[in-house]
């Protein structure tokens, strides 16, 4: 997903955005030899995403440029810990600090809402009555589509770091049958369980289908047409312990909407296999990080 190729072409666009004619107040205040360094430093707390990132902002600015990190993708850090140290010449380490920086900080964020979520669904196991899923150990914490344009890659890779897992990527890997498909074949006389078996029957064998629920009633309907995941989208507690219950381990279960890190541990302890939370990537906050400057 985020390869050498993907991370090259965002960050070569960022530089230009940012710099299309060049660093003008580089270019008119620092000497061409200087040289310098800086680091990476938090200042506060989060999970750490796209290092690599980070290094190769600077090194598609200007290939002498050194970045040794200090930490790994995924690891947890405090304020005022050390990330990494820059070194280089001093007109492109500020001429692509701040591209550096923005990529980072907000997959720093995502990362770190991630890993708030994912323990916030572990708070399920104290609950009274918790029940454990039926097809993973634990309920898992999962993205959506709901990402910046030209960013998924980026922002999917940064869930990862944070101990979330991906939902499918894009339309082209997954069926996932929603309220207005299901209105539009609704308009042509076909059912839900009909149009999963016409679906199938389409499909290759390794395709996964999945259907959008918004009441109970409609369950028995996506059972019979075989999906392999039902997600119960905007459902009550109760209606969604009634859920985890008709589905019976038939398919697996994905409980959505509105998803609030307080609302999550009470939805992991009905058993659902899956919590699916769209703020992971359209409501976060970038982690704050600064590059000091060292000589």
């Amino acid at each position: 997903m985020l390869t050498r190729q993907v991370i090259r072409k965002a960050v070569e666009a960022a530089l230009e955005e940012d710099a299309p004619n060049g660093d003008i107040t580089c270019a008119t205040t620092i000497p061409l030899q200087a040289w310098g360094e800086v680091r990476l430093v938090a200042r506060e707390r989060g999970v750490m995403s796209g290092i690599d990132v980070f290094a190769a902002a600077f090194k598609m600015q200007n290939p002498e440029i050194v970045v040794t990190p200090a930490i790994a993708d995924g690891e947890r850090f405090e304020p005022g810990r050390m990330l990494a140290t820059v070194s280089g010449p001093v007109r492109d380490l500020l001429t692509a600090e701040r591209v550096a920086l923005n990529f980072t900080q907000r997959m720093c964020g995502i990362a770190t809402m991630t890993d708030t979520f994912v323990a916030a669904a572990d708070q399920a196991r104290t609950l009274p009555g918790y029940r454990v899923p039926r097809t993973y150990d634990a309920t898992r914490i999962v993205d959506t589509r709901k990402t910046t344009p030209g960013l998924r890659p980026f922002e999917k890779y940064a869930v990862v770091c944070g101990g979330g897992h991906n939902h499918r990527y894009g339309l082209s890997d997954a069926v996932m049958v929603k309220d207005n498909h299901l209105a539009a074949l609704a308009e042509q006389g076909i059912d839900m369980a009909g149009a999963i078996r016409h679906i199938r029957e389409q499909v290759g064998h390794t395709t996964h289908i999945e259907v959008e629920v918004d009441r109970l009633e409609q369950i028995p309907a996506a059972l019979d047409g075989g999906a392999d995941t039902i997600m119960l989208d905007n459902f009550t507690l109760e209606d969604t312990r009634a859920g985890v219950d008709m589905i019976d381990g038939r398919a697996i279960v994905e409980a959505s909407g509105t998803m609030t890190v307080e609302r999550v541990p009470e939805v992991a302890s009905t058993g659902v296999d899956v919590i699916s939370v769209g703020a992971l990537t359209h409501s976060v906050r970038s982690i704050d990080l600064g590059l000091d400057w060292v000589r």
